[in-house]
């Protein structure tokens, strides 16, 4: 029951892990990072991410522009571009360490101490993707949320609101949490028992330094 468990908990963590990392990559590149609807014209809504800023008419369609300056950005859009590439080389990572730790693949299966250091490490590194992911997200809500409320700028000047990138990269970012953990708490666990092939070769082993000697084997 105890390795029906651990195998669950690492399948379930490494494909938790695997969406919040997918989901990261599509948070990064969507411009949506904030909304903007025009009172005075409800045909025309504007889109900015971390990219690029966007214009949707009803009329001519999407059309968007590549920001021309790294350096002309928000301090906050500016940490999220690297903070959002951390996230997913990390989950990347992740995925590579951790797949070679599960108890289902053969490679290396005997070596079950280098198989727990590998799934900690995968949980710890899809933490780090987890956080470098929730840090810019939250960051470009607060600012939003900020500047919203913000008393110094007249009412009829339209305000930003919260796009459909931030709720992605939040739900990202907490599967890369939750992924992480479960995969910690499976290397924790009970590691898995020798394979019946494994138990054949141990007690083969036994037996040599009988058939070696010349003396017969015990057993028989």
């Amino acid at each position: 029951m105890a390795l029906v468990l651990r195998v669950v908990m690492q399948f379930v963590g490494l494909l938790l892990s695997l969406l919040g990392w997918v989901l990261s990559i599509i948070t990064t590149y969507l411009p949506h990072w904030k909304n903007l609807n025009l009172d005075l014209n409800e045909m025309e809504n504007w889109t900015m991410g971390l990219w690029q800023a966007c214009v949707i008419q009803e009329e001519v369609g999407t059309q968007c522009k590549d920001f021309d300056s790294f350096l002309a950005l928000p301090a906050e859009l500016r940490v999220s571009r690297i903070l959002m590439f951390l996230s997913n080389g990390l989950g990347f990572l992740g995925l590579l360490v951790s797949g070679f730790g599960l108890d289902c693949l053969r490679l290396g299966e005997r070596q079950q101490e280098l198989k727990k250091r590998l799934l900690m490490l995968g949980g710890a590194l899809f933490w780090t993707a987890g956080i470098a992911a929730l840090v810019p997200v939250s960051w470009v809500a607060h600012m939003t949320v900020q500047e919203f409320w913000d008393e110094t700028i007249p009412e009829i000047v339209p305000r930003w609101e919260f796009g459909e990138a931030l709720f992605i990269g939040w739900f990202a970012g907490f599967s890369l949490l939750l992924g992480g953990c479960l995969l910690s708490c499976a290397a924790c666990s009970t590691p898995a028992p020798l394979a019946s092939g494994h138990c054949a070769e141990a007690e083969t082993q036994t037996q040599c330094p009988y058939l070696e000697n010349g003396a017969a084997d015990p057993k028989v």
